[in-house]
């Protein structure tokens, strides 16, 4: 109830949002249109179309952007598997209008904010997206400084780099982190490798700045200026095409080179590493965790080979006194088959589940030679004889009878005891129910914990997460339980 509850809630918020958003692109388009109208009104010599046309244009983008990061950005932030590779083409959209003014400097400032909040929003547990969630986070800070820098008296300078070497910065180092240095890991001389193929990224880089310097701003950017209107270009607020002097060119190109050479091709070898120490970390921590799982369960085993003999040697004790030699040799058959199989294959992490279906077979023959003559104790079984490939863990089973025969007997009163096991699809279903006997107060063991119950709880946890099911039931007078397991194929 709760989760619906909390899933309703982050509907009606990003509903609102939504709403919200689209009620201030609608006034800020409202706003312009009536200025367009005092502007023409003011010059005849400029129709409303050709000032509208740019507005109308600006605003349409803004409207797409929002949307592409609502109802694409989002969901592929949010999942919990798959790449959200096309969010990198949403992001260079967002980035290019803004660089080239479409997107207005309030807009883009709103625009970055939503994407930090997806950013932050994200699915964390979707390693794939790495790429993306980091794109994400750089995209969104460098439009919010950008942003800034308009708002105070920075040097001309500062803005151009921030508006042609940072972007570029962004891109080297992405690629560096994501797809060179886990490719050059692997080499033997990698930082010669990683460090040659940066300065080529960082020269390539500094060509491509070379050309947009030259084609866009000094070529492109002066015939925009002497053909488009000055109000259509306030409206576009175009940054790219502002005339650039050749000195701020010049020192523009070398920046970015120093800047690849000095900051980005460190930084990102330096980021790598320690992602890369963290992960070892875990994987180390993992490693330890796993070794005493391990250990606990060894010694989980170890706690129960040696009280089943205890209960074995009883058993045998019991029908030697009541039996002649006969029945005597044929609990020592089947008590020397289950030995056998506890110094053989118990040790083994995986056994077949014909074999340990045997065992239990076994055991229940052992204890019906006890209480064979008893006509008050009745014992049925209906257990699959199992010849596939399923398997499972040693001795997983045999606490619950062993159980059931500890408590469920008496040679004073009427007692049962039912085992049933069979197989479906590769999942086991085992069921034991039997009568409960309070024990007399000089029996040894009246006051036992059942450590076979507990050893076996311990193991299911261990061994088989997220892939059994135990039901315990108990009254008065009888216990009752139901085990699900899912096994896997002998490969």
């Amino acid at each position: 109830m709760y989760k619906q509850l909390n899933i309703k809630l982050k509907t009606d918020a990003a509903r609102i949002e939504f709403w919200i958003v689209m009620g201030f692109i609608a006034t800020a388009l409202l706003f312009n249109i009536i200025d367009i109208i005092r502007v023409s009104q003011a010059a005849a010599g400029n129709s409303i179309s050709s000032l509208l046309i740019p507005v109308l244009f600006n605003h349409l983008i803004i409207f797409i952007s929002y949307l592409l990061l609502c109802f694409y950005v989002v969901p592929a932030f949010e999942n919990k598997e798959g790449k959200a590779s096309n969010t990198l083409i949403v992001f260079a959209f967002i980035a290019i209008c803004f660089s080239i003014g479409i997107i207005n400097t309030y807009f883009a400032a709103l625009l970055a904010i939503k994407v930090l909040l997806i950013f932050f929003n994200r699915n964390k547990q979707n390693k794939e997206n790495a790429l993306y969630y980091e794109t994400a986070l750089l995209v969104a800070s460098w439009m919010l400084i950008r942003v800034g820098l308009l708002y105070i008296s920075a040097p001309v300078f500062l803005k151009y780099y921030i508006l042609y070497d940072v972007p570029a910065a962004m891109i080297v180092y992405l690629y560096a982190i994501h797809r060179i240095l886990p490719r050059v890991s692997l080499k033997r001389f990698k930082f010669m490798a990683y460090f040659g193929l940066m300065v080529l990224l960082a020269l390539l880089s500094t060509l491509v700045i070379l050309g947009v310097c030259l084609c866009a701003v000094n070529r492109f950017g002066q015939s925009v200026v002497g053909q488009v209107p000055s109000e259509v270009i306030d409206q576009f607020n175009f940054s790219v095409i502002n005339g650039m002097d050749d000195h701020s060119m010049e020192a523009v190109i070398v920046c970015n080179l120093f800047t690849q050479l000095i900051i980005v091709i460190p930084a990102a070898w330096n980021i790598y590493k320690n992602r890369n120490a963290k992960k070892d970390e875990e994987i180390k921590t993992l490693k330890t965790e796993l070794g005493k799982s391990d250990a606990n369960l060894n010694f989980l085993k170890s706690q129960i080979n040696p009280h089943f003999l205890f209960n074995a040697l009883n058993t045998l004790y019991g029908t030697a006194l009541q039996e002649n030699a006969e029945r005597t040799g044929e609990g020592i058959q089947k008590l020397g088959d289950m030995m056998r199989f506890m110094l053989q294959e118990n040790m083994q992490d995986k056994i077949l589940l014909s074999r340990d279906i045997d065992y239990l077979k076994n055991y229940i023959l052992l204890q019906k030679l006890r209480v064979s003559a008893s006509s008050i104790i009745i014992i049925e079984t209906q257990i699959e004889d199992y010849t596939g490939q399923l398997m499972i863990a040693p001795m997983l089973l045999i606490p619950f009878v062993e159980n059931a025969f500890k408590h469920g007997i008496s040679l004073l009163y009427p007692s049962h005891i039912k085992v049933t096991l069979q197989t479906d699809a590769g999942t086991l279903y085992f069921d034991v129910h039997n009568s409960i006997h309070i024990r007399s107060e000089n029996d040894p063991e009246k006051d036992s914990s059942g450590i076979g119950l507990e050893n076996v709880k311990q193991r299911l946890t261990l061994l088989y997460p997220n892939r059994h099911d135990l039901i315990i039931r108990e009254n008065a007078k009888e216990f009752f339980i139901h085990l699900t397991l899912q096994l896997d194929i002998n490969n």
